[in-house]
This record gives C-alpha cells, sequence and structure tokens, in this order.
C-alpha cells in the first residue's frame, strides 16, 4: 500500500475540507449553493465530454401518453394528475449509465428511465432508472463515481481497480451493487424492466398540504433478464439489441406498456422512520407504504428522426410542474443543477425551444439570445420584470410550498448509516439460484482486481450484509473473510 501527503484541492488551488458531504442547512438540507466545490466539480464534470452525453450516452426513445386511472387530487394539485381518464402527451428516453454512444445494449448496467409529460402547465421531467436506489447519496461524490465507470486516462481501458476500490470505500453503495449484480443487470428488453423516480419527492394538493412520494412504473410485459452468456454473444453480434427490440415492437403495434404507482408518506414520518426517507440508497418498506396506483403509460409512436428527438431530448429532475416539488434528496438537489447545467453546455441555452424539449403551452420569460436562437427571440416585447408594460408577472400561488430546516451550515453526511439491512433482506429474498448466479457474477468481476485488500474491505460489506453472501463471495475469490467483520 502506498500513502502520500497530497492535499485535494479545487482548480483554484484551494484545499478540500470534505469531498465526500456537500454543503447543507443541517442535516437534511437542502444544499447550498455557496458550496464552491460543489458547484464547481458538478460543473467541470458536464464538460468533459464532446458532444456526446457524459453519462447515459447510449439511448432509445419513444413517444406516448400517460391516462390517469385513479384519483390522486388528495395528494397533488398536478393538473395533469386531476382526473380519472385524462391523457398527457409524453416521450420517454431509456439508455445505458456508463458506454458511450456506440456500446453495446446487453451490457450489466443500470438503466436510466427518463420521462418528459407534456403537460398543460409545463413540462414535468421524471428522471429516474430501472433501479429504486442508487450507488450513491450526494452529488458531490458523483464525478468520482462515474469516472470509476468511465475509462482509465493512460490505458484507456474499463478499470475493475477503481471500480471495486470505490465501492468498497462507499459502503452506500452495497444495496444498488447487489441489484446490479443480480439477474435484474441486464433487462431481456427495455420493455421488460421496471422504471422508478428513485428520489423521494413532495406532492402538494390544492389546499396547500403536502406529502413525500416515490414512483414506481410497473411493466405490464413482465421483467425479463438476459442470461449473461446471452448477452455477451449480442454485445458482440448485434450490439443495438434493445434499441431495435423497442422500435420493432412500437412499428408493429405490439405497444409497450407500464402502471405507474406511489408510495405516499405523511410529512411527519420522516422524521421518526427507521430509514432516512431522503437517503437514495435505501428503500420504503411497500408494507409500510403500499403502492397506490396513478395512471397508464403507453408507447405508440417511434420516433421520425432520432437525433432530433432521442440526441436531442433534455431533461432534468428540477423541471417540476405546480404540485411536484423537490425533497432534500442531497443526491436530487445536486442532479437539479447538474442536469441542466449539462443541456445548456451540451445542447445549448436554447435546448427547451427545440420541438423534443418544447413545451405544449406558451411559454413567457425573459431569456433572450443566446448561441443558436432560432425563434423569434422575444420580439420587442418586454424584456424585464418587474415593468410597467403589461408584461408576464410572477404567480404567487404556485410558489414552492415551504419546508422546515434546522441546524448549522456545514458539510454533513446524512445521520443514518445502515447500509447493509436493505442489501441482506435483498439477498435473503433471492432463490438459491438467483443467489448463485449473484454470487458468480460477483466473484467475476472482482477477480481483475489486482489488490487484495480492497476485495477483502468488500467481502466485509457483503459479509455485513448477510454472513453467508460474505462467506461465498470470499470463498469463489480464495480470499478469507477479514477478521474484523
Amino acid at each position: 500500500m502506498t500513502t502520500n501527503d497530497k492535499k485535494l484541492t479545487t482548480s483554484w488551488g484551494a484545499p478540500v475540507g470534505d469531498n465526500q458531504n456537500s454543503m447543507t442547512a443541517g442535516y437534511r438540507g437542502p444544499t447550498l449553493i455557496q458550496d464552491a466545490h460543489l458547484i464547481e466539480k458538478l460543473a467541470h464534470f458536464n464538460r468533459e465530454r464532446v458532444p456526446e452525453r457524459v453519462v447515459h450516452a447510449k439511448g432509445a426513445g419513444a413517444h406516448g401518453y400517460f391516462e390517469v386511472t385513479n384519483d390522486v387530487s388528495q395528494y397533488t394539485k398536478a393538473a395533469f394528475l386531476s382526473e380519472v381518464g385524462k391523457r398527457t402527451p409524453m416521450f420517454i428516453r431509456f439508455s445505458t449509465v456508463a458506454g458511450e454512444l456506440g456500446s453495446a445494449d446487453t451490457v450489466r448496467d443500470p438503466r436510466g428511465f427518463a420521462v418528459k409529460f407534456y403537460t398543460e402547465e409545463g413540462n414535468y421531467d421524471l428522471v429516474g432508472n430501472n433501479t429504486p436506489v442508487f450507488f450513491i447519496r450526494d452529488a458531490i461524490k458523483f464525478p468520482d463515481f462515474i469516472h470509476t465507470q468511465k475509462r482509465h486516462p493512460q490505458t484507456h481501458l474499463k478499470n475493475p481497480n477503481a471500480v471495486w476500490d470505490f465501492w468498497s470505500l462507499s459502503p452506500e453503495s452495497l444495496h444498488q451493487v447487489t441489484i446490479l449484480m443480480s439477474d435484474r443487470g441486464i433487462p431481456a428488453t427495455l420493455r421488460h424492466m421496471h422504471g422508478f423516480g428513485s428520489h423521494t419527492f413532495k406532492w402538494v394538493n390544492a389546499e396547500g398540504q403536502a406529502v413525500w412520494v416515490k414512483y414506481h412504473f410497473k411493466t405490464e410485459q413482465g421483467v425479463k433478464n438476459m442470461d449473461v452468456n446471452v448477452a455477451a454473444k449480442l454485445a458482440g453480434e448485434h450490439p443495438d439489441y434493445h434499441t431495435e427490440d423497442l422500435f420493432n415492437a412500437i412499428e408493429n403495434g405490439d405497444f409497450p406498456a407500464w402502471r405507474l404507482y406511489v408510495q405516499i408518506m405523511p410529512l411527519e414520518d420522516a422524521n421518526t422512520y427507521r430509514f432516512d426517507p431522503f437517503d437514495v440508497t435505501k428503500v420504503w418498506s411497500q408494507k409500510d407504504y403500499p403502492l397506490i396506483e396513478v395512471g397508464r403509460m403507453v408507447l405508440n409512436r417511434n420516433p421520425e428522426n432520432y437525433f432530433a428527438e432521442v440526441e436531442q431530448a433534455t431533461f432534468t429532475p428540477g423541471a417540476f410542474v405546480p404540485g411536484i416539488e423537490a425533497s432534500p434528496d442531497k443526491m436530487l438537489q445536486g442532479r437539479i443543477f447538474a442536469y441542466a447545467d449539462a443541456h445548456r453546455y451540451r445542447v445549448g441555452a436554447n435546448h427547451n425551444a427545440l420541438p423534443i424539449n418544447r413545451p405544449h403551452v406558451e411559454v413567457n420569460n425573459n431569456q433572450r439570445d443566446g448561441q443558436m436562437r432560432f425563434d423569434g427571440n422575444g420580439g420587442a416585447s418586454t424584456y424585464y420584470e418587474p415593468n410597467s408594460y403589461g408584461g408576464p408577472k410572477e404567480s404567487p400561488e404556485h410558489r414552492t410550498t415551504p419546508f422546515e430546516v434546522s441546524g448549522l451550515a456545514d458539510s454533513v453526511a446524512y445521520d443514518h448509516d445502515d447500509h447493509y439491512t436493505q442489501a441482506g433482506d435483498l439477498y435473503r429474498l433471492m432463490s438459491e439460484e438467483e443467489r448463485t448466479r449473484l454470487i458468480e457474477t460477483i466473484v467475476g468481476a472482482m477477480k481483475p482486481v489486482e489488490r487484495d485488500d480492497i476485495k477483502l474491505r468488500q467481502i466485509g460489506h457483503f459479509y455485513k450484509a448477510d454472513p453467508e453472501y460474505g462467506t461465498r463471495v470470499a470463498e469463489g475469490l480464495g480470499l478469507p473473510v477479514p477478521q474484523t467483520v
């Protein structure tokens, strides 16, 4: 093992005091924009690749509609959810996370599940994955995490040393690692997987009453996964397998559909629930907060032009409509900045004026100029607010509902550090055949790691989740379970 005395610094040379936790107003935030290290780190990260997306580069998309099937107006005043039978046009983009634009569809990777609803109150973007949790829970760690999934700067090869070193030093990743390495890590098609909003959000009804909410899209096609050997064969012979399958299904009239459900948590429960409800590495038990049906999403039209629609589609978890708001989830708070900033860089400041992103309602704001301004640029209308010339005004009734914050402004971690219970519960839910495939996948992924101390550290995490889990991985790697666990 090697040690050094080098200090991590910002790009302007100042030492970084905390690179694990973003600065928040109290333990639950929200995240403070004064955290210059976080802002600079995310903004620089968004500009590391030209011109494809820095993550989720390889994707497929489709148009469709969302139809409300259950009255949820007691929870949210969002107009597109206001009445049973109401239909809203939408666009979805599925994607892998780590690979480049030309990478294979059938690799082991989470899948992006990004939905844009063209509502009468503006666009609402729900930008999630096909997993209910994520690897990290603070956006300040996201550039580092994605670096480990990308290529080594010298060899330009994937680097299992970096992958497992980071995961073993970030035990909060264990739940998502277990999902990724399980059968669910390679879906059979994009049609045969669930989707999740992953984060906790806030719903607010017409009376101003709020609840916390999580989204679950359940595929009507049934969940089907792909054997690792078949996936490897297709990656070489047919790297666009998922893209073609989705296109052909829609073209042939076999329209994929998902049922949207939500979990609802009263605001006050957030202070007493056994897991922090804003920690995106954790799930809420469906026994505690049962699924409530909301509606049905159907994909029934393919894009006419891939670049204009799929490649130029931009999604941000900060695109809310009245009745839907953010929670203090630290990962969500960082993504609200980072995604929109990535689009301003990659597509341009006027990306929301492109046809695929343009709202289906009138847009009135004072944003002017910028590269590739291709509309009327606001004409001769007023270009500032407040004004005395009849320009658009703010609507106080649409202010974000307040929530209480407390504590010192500081870089702090979540105050719940149980990273093992839910991962262990998931392991114990698997059949013996599923566990065997999980262990084989993990062992195969960890064998190329050069340093035993990294392997042993990760084995310790598996063991803490479930002794059998850790022991079987250790045996597969020919290593002992560390005595410290």
